[in-house]
């Protein structure tokens, strides 16, 4: 069986990750979204926020389930019984960072392999960050994001 994770923060998950998800789907037998549960980033939601968001997005899909995960991902993967790892790419800023982190998970584990792709051209430009900065201003993400996640957006920013 095809195993792959799709690991992110998902702070909040938009449609261009779920653009990516599809991708990963048709490609693999099974489908692992790794919601990391620490970042370096600063988060808006907490890590069981974010799964609950993401939750109403996968029930089209049978063989995919989200899961938090923290430490390497390397070892999670490997712990899961996966062999790669699905790396969105939007742009060609995304590709040095992206590129070293598969560099070093190959080093660390030489048997996953780093499978990057990219989503439709509409989501190439949305990003979780600029998502909230809209949010955060009174702007509509519901082109951007599913609808509950539009919800949780516009709660986390209400004004008084």
């Amino acid at each position: 069986m095809r195993h792959c994770i799709y690991p992110g923060t998902f702070d909040p998950i938009t449609r261009g990750h779920l653009d990516v998800l599809g991708r990963a789907a048709r490609l693999f037998d099974r489908v692992t979204v790794a919601v990391a549960r620490d970042s370096a980033k600063t988060l808006l939601f907490t890590a069981e926020e974010r799964i609950e968001m993401l939750r109403p997005s996968l029930v089209s899909h049978a063989h995919v389930s989200a899961v938090l995960f923290d430490g390497l991902l390397v070892e999670f993967a490997t712990a899961q019984g996966a062999t790669a790892i699905i790396r969105g790419l939007r742009a060609l800023s995304d590709f040095e960072f992206e590129f070293n982190m598969a560099l070093m998970n190959r080093h660390l584990r030489p048997t996953v392999e780093t499978i990057f792709v990219m989503p439709n051209e509409a989501y190439s430009y949305c990003s979780s960050t600029l998502v909230k900065q809209v949010a955060r201003h009174g702007g509509d993400v519901a082109h951007f994001v599913p609808p509950n996640v539009a919800v949780a957006l516009k709660a986390k920013f209400k004004r008084p």
